[in-house]
């Protein structure tokens, strides 16, 4: 049986992983020269299995007004067709009923991608700066706070190792903090979150797969359509080559929408825009990784650097602000924690990439109403952290279909 996966990315990677291990024959093809090249590639580097929260809640109703009048730095919105209708099917999420059923869920993916990382690791021989960091997300106020312990709530009955802590607490926790500006009132900690390079992950993988499975990859190579028959998706055109499979997996995060569209199938999925920096550790730079919620962003210890990510631009695929909104991530991040790096480096590493967000936070995984076509996408902020679970998951049900 061969499957062929469209996209190269961790969403990709890890479903070529999980297809091989079950006996698939696979194909895994991408645009980009190199796997990793999309939203895999200078992320924040967080595996927050236990950091779930839905962003479609009640508190994102009251902060709206000032979104949309651009008031918000860490988010700019530009309304377009394809955002009005996401953004409507997002809306109707915001309530505490289908918040909390949204943030449940996607733990359950999130820490089933726990175990299914520890089981990768003991299979795979990987070098992608991977350690055991625990996660601190700083709470301004009595109303963060307030939040925080409805979403520990629903996390502790899963058998989630998360708790609040007090900002005493926290400094033990992580020192660093005494030297963030910004009201930190309390914390969420979690020990048993993981930080990593995911582009180093996915490389490796990729070698792993080409070396012990019969996985190939067809970089530089992109997807012109997908072949129909009788019904059915029976492969995709690769330029002027066809290539026929018995499963095709769309796993190519903001741009599934297109290339399902041309398919008659449609999903919501919206490009949301987010950055990163990687600079050298500073003289307190934190060890344990730290998100800000009031400011949107995060300081991660990664691979002897600190990698600073942050925002969220509703601004469909517009690039054209990167450089911009790059320059602000760093002015921001040396208001906030002006000892977490060094800033004054010429060489910031500066990236952006488009995070493929569903109006529910929760991925699409799995089979269409088209035979052999399947969707893996949509995996928003959180792609390396369920990567693992969903891939699995859509593995498994395609081998059971076939």
């Amino acid at each position: 049986m061969h499957a062929l996966v469209l996209g190269a990315g961790v969403v990709g990677v890890t479903t070529a992983y999980y297809l091989a291990k079950l006996g698939f024959k696979v194909t895994v093809v991408d645009r980009a020269l190199h796997v990793a090249d999309g939203a895999s590639y200078g992320n924040a580097g967080q595996l927050s299995y236990s950091y779930t929260d839905s962003m479609a809640r009640p508190r994102f109703l009251a902060a709206l007004p000032g979104l949309m009048l651009g008031k918000d730095p860490a988010s700019t919105v530009q309304l377009d067709p394809a955002l009005m209708g996401w953004g409507l099917r997002f809306l109707r999420q915001c309530t505490n009923r289908r918040a909390d059923a949204n943030t449940d869920a996607l733990l359950q993916i999130a820490l089933r991608s726990a175990e299914l990382m520890e089981e990768i690791l003991d299979d795979v021989s990987l070098d992608f700066a991977f350690r055991n960091a625990g996660k601190l997300v700083l709470l301004r106020d009595d109303a963060a706070i307030s939040n925080a312990e409805r979403t520990t709530r629903i996390k502790k009955e899963r058998g989630c190792d998360v708790r609040i802590v007090s900002r005493d607490e926290a400094l033990q926790i992580e020192p660093a903090i005494g030297g963030m500006n910004g009201d930190v009132g309390a914390a969420v900690y979690s020990a048993g979150d993981d930080v990593g390079d995911s582009r180093l992950f996915v490389e490796g993988m990729r070698r792993h797969l080409e070396t012990n499975a019969n996985v190939t990859f067809r970089l530089g190579t992109s997807v012109e359509r997908l072949l129909i028959r009788n019904g059915a998706v029976v492969g995709a055109a690769l330029g002027e080559e066809e290539i026929s499979a018995d499963a095709i997996i769309v796993c190519l995060g903001a741009w599934s929408r297109t290339l399902l569209k041309q398919a008659g199938i449609s999903v919501p999925v919206y490009p949301v825009r987010g950055y990163s920096l990687t600079l050298p550790p500073g003289d307190l730079a934190p060890k344990v990784s730290v998100t800000s919620l009031q400011h949107k962003m995060v300081f991660g210890r990664i691979n002897g650097s600190i990698r600073i990510a942050g925002f969220a631009d509703f601004a469909g695929f517009d690039t054209s602000a990167d450089a911009e909104r790059t320059r602000q991530l760093l002015e921001l991040a040396r208001r906030v924690a002006p000892d977490a790096a060094d800033y004054d480096q010429t060489e910031t590493h500066p990236w952006g990439g488009f995070r493929p967000m569903t109006p529910d936070g929760l991925p699409l995984s799995g089979a269409t109403r088209l035979a052999n076509l399947f969707t893996n996408t949509g995996h928003g902020m959180l792609g390396w952290t369920i990567a693992c679970a969903t891939a699995k998951t859509t593995a498994d049900t395609i081998a059971q279909l076939h």
